[in-house]
């Protein structure tokens, strides 16, 4: 079988005229809306559905404001280590812009087979023999925990449902796993008026990209709810086999704020996303290898300290015998013994001695 290419949406420009003020605007064919720069009036952009660009069913709207979404990226930039680059830390918040991005609600029907070993705990007494403190041999009994393992499989149906899937390549799914969950309570029909005055994006993946994702979390779901579903004190080897029917995608637009700065013109810009209803952050901060490289040469300097001061020490000797220093006097020499001669040439004969 072929392997069929990807799909590619058209880059094309659209013309659009503005309600208010008559100026006709250009507009990308990934974007949804636009600003009139004559008169500052909002418009939406409303193209015939197609197959990978369904008409949008719902919107969850934004409940965090401007500034409160301001005041959450300053206080997670001031939790950040020494070790973020400093450009990052004192970098200013003034380009967080609100975005609707589109995304996909997954449902569908699961039909689950499932085969697991079941453990069930039990006590049991038994008898042993040891040696007590004088050495005697006597039998004692103790209570011991046993496990019992037992087949188990069958089968487990469910509706999956509220499963969200990403639907712009701007976005990895998993930045927007990592914000969620959204108040899906609050969905509302999708109208133009909602979208007015906001950045709102097209879907740029295709339908076929978001089933995937969607089913590859709804089987990561369901392999949770049989884990917690699963009888006994413990279980190992779960194993389970999903078919899914009753399928359905679901346009619709959540709201994230987010704020892009670039530190390096090297590198790829700095990102943070914001759930536009909780205040919930996402971003890696770019850490600076300089300061990492300083603080490893730090600790080697303070661990090889101690080692350098005692080599010192010892290649100095004793401190008395050092260049400079103060030597003890000499000890006074004894005074020497003269012996006189005598006339004759004769010596004195030693007292109490033989002649």
């Amino acid at each position: 079988m072929t392997a069929r290419p990807p799909v590619r949406f058209s880059r094309a420009l659209v013309q659009l005229e503005c309600e208010t003020c008559g100026a006709s605007l250009r507009v990308e064919a990934d974007q949804r809306t636009a600003v009139c720069p004559y008169c500052a009036s909002p418009s939406v952009v409303e193209r015939p559905p197609s197959n990978d660009r369904p008409s949008p069913h719902f919107v969850l709207g934004f409940t965090t404001t401007r500034e409160n979404a301001q005041g959450a990226v300053k206080a997670w930039l001031g939790k950040r280590s020494f070790f973020v680059q400093s450009s990052v830390k004192t970098a200013t918040i003034d380009s967080i812009r609100g975005v609707y991005t589109p995304a996909y609600l997954y449902s569908a029907m699961a039909q689950t087979r499932y085969t697991a070993q079941i453990g069930e705990d039990y006590q049991e007494t038994e008898t042993y023999t040891t040696t007590d403190d004088k050495g005697n041999s006597v039998t004692r009994t103790r209570v011991v925990n046993r496990t019992e393992h037992r087949h188990l499989e069958g089968q487990h149906a469910t509706y999956i449902m509220d499963v969200l899937v990403v639907a712009s390549r701007a976005v990895p799914n998993a930045e927007l796993e990592a914000i969620e969950p959204f108040d899906l309570r609050t969905m509302r029909r999708y109208t133009p008026a909602v979208l007015s005055g906001w950045i709102a994006e097209e879907p740029t993946m295709t339908q076929q990209e978001c089933y995937g994702l969607a089913r590859r979390e709804a089987l990561e779901k369901i392999g949770r709810d049989l884990s917690g579903f699963m009888p006994g004190d413990s279980h190992h080897g779960l194993t389970h086999e999903t078919r899914l029917d009753r399928e359905t995608l679901e346009l619709l637009y959540v709201p994230l704020w987010v704020l892009a700065m670039r530190h390096d013109p090297r590198k790829p810009p700095f990102r943070l996303l914001i759930n536009g209803q909780t205040g919930v952050i996402y971003g890696k901060a770019p850490v600076s290898w300089v300061k990492i490289a300083l603080a490893v040469l730090l600790v080697i300097a303070l661990i090889a300290a101690p080692f350098v001061l005692a080599a010192a020490r010892d290649r100095g000797g004793d401190p008395t015998e050092r260049r400079g220093a103060a030597r003890p006097p000499a000890p006074a020499a004894a005074p020497a013994t003269t012996e006189r001669g005598h006339p004759g040439g004769s010596r004195p004969t030693p007292t109490g001695g033989t002649r």
